[in-house]
């Protein structure tokens, strides 16, 4: 005797070795040996054989008609028997049987399961919803096999246009599109942003790296919305002296300057002054909610996105010819050590004299060390400050900038690139370094001494933070930093500069220390921020691959800076080679460069020989930058 029996929701056949009351020993077509419930088995028969029934219940199967036997089935529940009985118009044999009770097991659209053996035919309004749904995924496989096939051949569908950015950066794996191009993928073994620019859809490698950042960033476009532009405090007094800024060319959100003027024989009164946005709109305005969606202007090679709407800076940017709100601070200092004798803060408006740039008072920073002079405007005042500078960074006890190493600065021109280095500790760099720690840990001392909450950067113990208690900065020597100087561009520095602002004018602060508005923005800003500066990190590498191959480099010269990883010469660019022997950090050495890939940002570098190793005393910079 032979058994049909259903287990694991599947049908299964077998030939009884020993039958019992509760269950019964059987053996299956492949020769395993198991027990079977009695209340498993639907169907015992004498012949064919378990193996051949199966084979050929299944035939028998495959030419029955589902939506034939759902019409004949009625709303009733029945046995399987019962509509084979009905289906044949006799008492159906074992195959017959059993090729209906694997039709109807197969086709659970139509017949609902009731049982072992027992089905239910499902409602006709179901059944076309499910039969349509079924239609649907039909015509969406065949859409997505069409895709797939464009792919493969270069060509980009039309139809995926709008989802482009989507299936690069962010694909839902439900989508019919993002399974089409993982097919695509696995069928010529590239890579989604490899088989887009194969079929034409990547305009640029460029593009590729931004359009990934704004993905995540801007989703709906870096434009601002509709606002009311702010309106400029009319009621502040007029500074007396002109002051003027200092920033490299490309600079257009000017948010710090100074001034200096004698006010005795041996006494100056150094001004720092700084761009005041904050007088111009309140926490929760319109405004507000736009500097706090981006909480920072983004900097990268090229381009930018600021923090605040043009309008916005245009009216509070310290641009030269222009009478601008400032909170500013004045030091007295001593004409003779340059010692501070006292300090005090105001709101008011400065005229700006001049925004002055880095690369037309470049030769101060030879001339000012040796005291020598170049004739150019603001020099004296230039002059007097550099000598500030130097004793505020003796006071501290601690360097403003890490002197030795070196920045760049990257300049695009359309599809031109040149990156020039700019040694760190430069003269009129430290000038505005201290400028700024001075004014920012002395007002960060100000709220802290009136219990006025403030977003401070804190460093112990090596690492960096932000809080919002006034906590020493050991890397700067101070005993509290808080960010102020660039509110145009950090919304850290905007919401510092509202308590601040409140705390002159004797007015209650917008925000309490355990204020959720402040913890929140401290949160976000700390993530957003080290992501803003990543993307930088990662466009400027980008950037140095576009140069060396702008400039056919073929091979150059590098510093080891760690094991198996160099620094290619003028370029800010840290490379992994393999090849490279076993060298210590400053030894130079020469290498092979090829296989650009600007998609990947990857290049291939290969050890060529040993140059020289370090001077005794030379620093050597380790970068901290991903490889």
């Amino acid at each position: 005797m032979h058994l049909l029996y259903e287990e694991d929701g599947d049908i299964k056949a077998g030939t009884v070795l020993a039958p019992g009351t509760a269950s019964y020993q059987i053996e299956t077509p492949h020769g395993r040996r198991t027990k079977v419930k009695a209340s498993h088995v639907v169907l015992s028969f004498d012949s064919p054989g378990a193996a051949e029934l199966l084979a050929s219940a299944g035939a028998y199967a495959e030419k029955l008609d589902a939506d034939f036997l759902w019409q004949c089935a009625g709303p009733a529940e029945f046995g399987f028997k019962d509509i084979a009985r009905e289906y044949v118009g006799r008492e159906p044999d074992a195959v017959e049987a059993a090729g209906v009770l694997l039709k109807l097991h197969s086709v659970p659209m139509y017949f609902y399961r009731r049982g072992r053996g027992r089905f239910q035919a499902a409602p006709e309004a179901t059944l076309k919803a499910a039969l349509a749904g079924l239609e649907k995924k039909r015509l969406q496989a065949e859409k997505a096999a069409e895709f797939t096939a464009l792919l493969i051949g270069g060509k980009f569908p039309e139809e995926l246009r709008p989802l482009r950015d989507e299936l690069l950066y962010k694909p839902d794996r439900n989508r019919i599109e993002t399974k089409a191009v993982e097919a695509a993928c696995r069928e010529t073994g590239l890579s989604v942003a490899r088989l887009f620019e194969q079929a034409g859809a990547l305009p640029s490698s460029h593009d590729f790296h931004i359009n990934r950042f704004l993905f995540e960033y801007f989703p709906a476009g870096t434009g601002f919305p509709a606002h009311e532009p702010p309106a400029l405090p009319e009621d502040l007094p007029l500074a007396e002296a002109p002051v003027y800024s200092l920033d490299d060319v490309g600079t257009t959100e000017i948010d710090d300057a100074f001034s200096v003027r004698r006010v005795s024989g041996d006494e100056f009164r150094i001004g720092v002054h700084i761009a005041a946005p904050a007088l111009g709109f309140a926490p929760g305005s319109p405004l507000d909610a736009i500097a706090r969606e981006r909480l920072s202007t983004v900097y990268m090679p090229g381009q930018k996105i600021t923090m605040l709407p043009a309008d916005v800076i245009e009216r509070y940017s310290l641009d030269a010819g222009s009478e601008r709100p400032a909170v500013s601070i004045y030091f007295n200092v001593a004409a003779g050590d340059f010692s501070i004798r006292g300090h005090h803060s105001r709101l008011e408006r400065v005229k700006v004299a001049g925004n002055l740039r880095h690369v037309d008072y470049a030769v101060l920073n030879e001339l000012l060390p040796a005291g020598g002079k170049a004739g150019l405007e603001y020099e004296e005042e230039l002059g007097i400050l550099w000598n500030f500078a130097n004793a505020l960074e003796a006071k501290r006890g601690k360097a403003s900038v890490n002197a030795g190493m070196v920045d760049y600065n990257f300049n695009v021109d359309g599809e031109h690139i040149s990156i020039v280095p700019r040694k760190r500790g430069a003269p009129l760099d430290k000038l505005v370094a201290e400028l700024m720690i001075l004014a920012n840990s002395t007002w960060g001392g100000f709220l802290a001494e009136r219990d006025v909450a403030a977003l401070y950067r804190v460093q112990s113990s090596g690492k960096v933070r932000m809080s919002v208690h006034g906590e020493a900065h050991d890397g700067l020597g101070v005993s509290c930093y808080a960010w102020m100087s660039s509110p145009l561009r950090r919304y850290v520095d905007l919401v510092n500069q509202w308590q601040l602002a409140a705390s002159l004018t004797g007015k209650r602060a917008p925000f309490a220390r355990n204020s959720d508005t402040l913890l929140s923005a401290l949160r976000a800003f700390e993530v957003v921020y080290a992501r803003y500066d990543e993307h930088q990190r990662d466009m400027e590498r980008y950037w140095c691959l576009r140069w060396l191959q702008q400039e056919n480099v073929s091979s150059c010269e590098a510093t080891v800076v760690r094991e198996a990883t160099v620094r290619l010469d003028g370029l800010p660019l840290l490379v992994r080679v393999p090849s490279l022997p076993d060298l210590f950090p400053g030894v130079r050495v020469s290498v092979q460069v090829s296989d650009i890939d600007l998609l990947d940002k990857t290049l291939v570098c290969t050890w060529r020989e040993t140059l020289a190793v370090p001077v005794a005393g030379e620093p050597v910079e380790d970068a901290q930058e991903a490889l």
